[in-house]
């Protein structure tokens, strides 16, 4: 299995000013390729520019720029012609798709923040003074930096990116390890059903609470977007302030990804399965679509845009989806079974009767059953059924 390893880099002033060089000249590079292919496709002969072509061309590159191309790495600028290619692959597959293309653009300095060395050694190496208890990772043109690492690497390191998130610098490890042994059995299975009142219900009737990052962050972010659109474009001020905004947005990127990671890692040390409803989350927080007055050319229904907007704030405030990815790998590593069910009418099915009503969810909370009078949390309702739906499902499956 593959494994990332996140570590802070604490670089010296120099080393500082040699990373954001690096990531100007590979931005160039970058740039550089989009306008090479946007140029040969826009020329009447509508010819295509590939990697291959683009990759043979970086000898003749860095031979003509040595102070800036020259001082990289040639397998990060690949690494970096190669991000390229993925981005035109994935324009193409959502044309196909009939999907909103997306065509891919040029990336400002401020945007382009990764740069990926695709080989321990090649350009790059973890741990190259291994005789010194500080750790440190060497990077062409810019030296050996240090790095703070808090905890140990396992396994043989594969590949190395350099990520600048702020004024901060960090170094990312994929490791290759051994598959690790599955968790011991509890015989215990559990359905959850994700909210916004509450972050999950499971089927053993128990909850957890939103912690509403974004919410309560966001007075404080407010006020800094404020501060931010009165400064002058390209003051210096102005730099500080996009910098507090960025810092602010981090923090509860943050926050919310280490909630994500400490209820996944909860779930999977207690439960043997887990189901959890496939939702089409890109699907629930789209704004809806405005409705033209027959009577007034030029004007517009209310279409409840400003309740789907705070909702859909909500919903991203909740990172379902991101703690739904975090799930699933914590589970394959733990050797858990996780499966996703059909989420329709999960809070409308008694799970007595099996009776299926809108009447049934007379409230956000509520439930209470039409038929035989059953009353419970409307969300607990959810998390049985989906619970129900995951263990019928994995019935059905072969073995």
């Amino acid at each position: 299995m593959i494994r990332a390893y996140t570590f802070l880099m604490r670089p010296t002033v120099g080393q500082t000013i040699a990373l954001a060089e690096m990531l100007r000249d590979h931005c160039s590079l970058y740039n550089g390729a989009l306008q090479e292919r946007r140029g040969a496709w826009r020329h009447p002969s509508k010819t295509s520019i590939t990697y291959g072509q683009q990759s043979a061309q970086l000898k003749e590159i860095r031979a003509c720029d040595p102070e800036r191309q020259g001082r990289w790495s040639f397998s990060s600028q690949q690494a970096t012609l190669r991000r390229l290619d993925k981005a035109f692959a994935a324009f193409f597959r959502r044309i196909k798709a009939g999907e909103k293309p997306g065509y891919p653009r040029y990336r400002g300095i401020g945007r382009f923040d990764t740069v990926d060395f695709p080989k321990d050694g090649d350009g790059c190496r973890w741990d190259s003074t291994p005789r010194d208890p500080v750790t440190r990772v060497r990077l062409q043109g810019v030296g050996h930096v240090r790095v703070h690492q808090h905890r140990p690497v396992a396994g043989k390191v594969k590949t190395i990116s350099v990520k600048r998130e702020g004024k901060r610098w960090y170094v990312i490890l994929t490791a290759e390890q051994t598959q690790p042994g599955p968790l011991p059995a509890t015989g215990s299975v559990a359905g959850i059903d994700m909210g916004i009142a509450h972050f999950l219900a499971d089927s053993n009737g128990g909850f957890i609470e939103n912690p509403r990052h974004g919410r309560k962050a966001a007075t404080k972010l407010g006020a800094a977007q404020q501060a931010l659109s009165r400064c002058k474009r390209g003051s210096k001020r102005r730099r500080k302030a996009v910098e507090k905004v960025a810092r602010l947005h981090r923090k509860v990127r943050r926050q919310r990804l280490d909630h994500a990671h400490k209820t996944a890692l909860g779930l999977v040390r207690e439960h043997d399965f887990i189901a959890y409803e496939d939702l089409r989350i890109r699907n629930m927080s789209k704004t809806p679509a405005p409705k033209p007055d027959p009577g007034r050319p030029g004007a517009f229904l209310p279409n409840g845009g400003a309740a789907k907007a705070g909702l859909n704030r909500s919903i991203a405030d909740a990172g379902w989806g991101v703690f739904l990815a975090i799930l699933n790998a914590k589970a394959a590593s733990a050797g858990r079974e996780v499966m996703a069910v059909d989420p329709r009418n999960t809070s409308r099915r008694c799970p007595e009767c099996g009776h299926t009503a809108k009447e049934n969810r007379p409230t956000q909370e509520k439930f209470h059953c039409q038929a035989c009078g059953h009353n419970a949390h409307a969300d607990t309702v959810g998390a049985l059924n989906v619970l129900r739906a995951g263990l019928a499902r994995r019935q059905a499956q072969p073995a």
